[in-house]
């Protein structure tokens, strides 16, 4: 990502992230950086689709401490595979270490939005009621799963308009398909993985028991990342029902 434009990214984001910004205006601020950062991702895919080598495959590691870190976890998973990228959950220490898969911008991207959405959900879930009877830990992981799954439904949401939008850019002027070299990138980054990881099983579904899912869920949809067309989605699991990240983990 350029100076430029990482510069202008962190800005928004970091309004988002200010305690003493309302609902609405954190809604804008991080629509409008996730936005910027969509057109960003197509614009460099297309770029190394003329020229691979300003984009290569890469991986990278994010050690994720606890507290909740098998929550945490599932937040990056879920940005990370909207953004186009593959994600490993590995046992390490008292926590995990995630191991991405991606192109360079992606990944920069997914790390860029991950830091962010984390203080944001921290703020969030630091004001959230805990319902009388409801057990404080049991209550926060289903908000942070709530958070996670609204996060990453307007995020692929975001991404899906970019791609769109250049499409019918790319029709006009006889570029080449831009869903084409998306599911061409895909396709690396899986056997990127592939190589690194040739068994894995994918991680088991959670149950969540808390009464925080919707609360998480309409914290999410306040940092609507899709813009204000999106603020109609809500969490696909009822209470007490399994909660899946989108991350894979290596096979015992």
């Amino acid at each position: 990502m350029s100076d430029a434009m990482l510069s202008k990214v962190r800005k928004l984001l970091a309004k988002a992230e200010d305690p003493a910004c309302t609902p609405a205006e954190a809604e804008a601020f991080t629509a409008k950086a996730t936005e910027l950062i969509a057109r960003y991702g197509v614009d460099r895919a297309l770029l190394a689709a003329r020229d691979p080598g300003t984009d290569p495959v890469g991986d990278r590691t994010v050690d994720i401490p606890a507290p909740y870190a098998l929550d945490k976890a599932g937040l990056l998973a879920g940005i990370a595979h909207a953004l186009r990228c593959r994600s490993v959950r590995r046992r390490g220490g008292s926590g995990f270490v995630m191991h991405l898969f991606g192109f360079a911008s992606d990944l920069e991207r997914v790390e860029v939005l991950f830091t962010s959405l984390l203080v944001q959900a921290a703020h969030g879930i630091s004001v959230a009621p805990v319902p009388p009877g409801d057990h404080p830990a049991a209550f926060r992981r289903s908000w942070l799963a709530g958070f996670a799954s609204a996060v990453a439904g307007r995020l692929s949401r975001a991404e899906a308009a970019a791609a769109a939008s250049a499409e019918s850019g790319s029709a006009e002027s006889g570029a080449p398909s831009v869903a084409l070299v998306l599911a061409d990138r895909s396709d690396r980054v899986d056997r990127r993985l592939a190589e690194a990881y040739p068994r894995l099983r994918t991680a088991a579904p959670r149950r969540l028991l808390g009464g925080g899912l919707e609360q998480g869920a309409s914290a999410g949809r306040r940092a609507d990342l899709g813009g204000t067309e999106l603020r109609s989605g809500r969490p696909t699991r009822p209470l007490g029902q399994s909660v899946g990240g989108a991350s894979t983990e290596v096979r015992g």
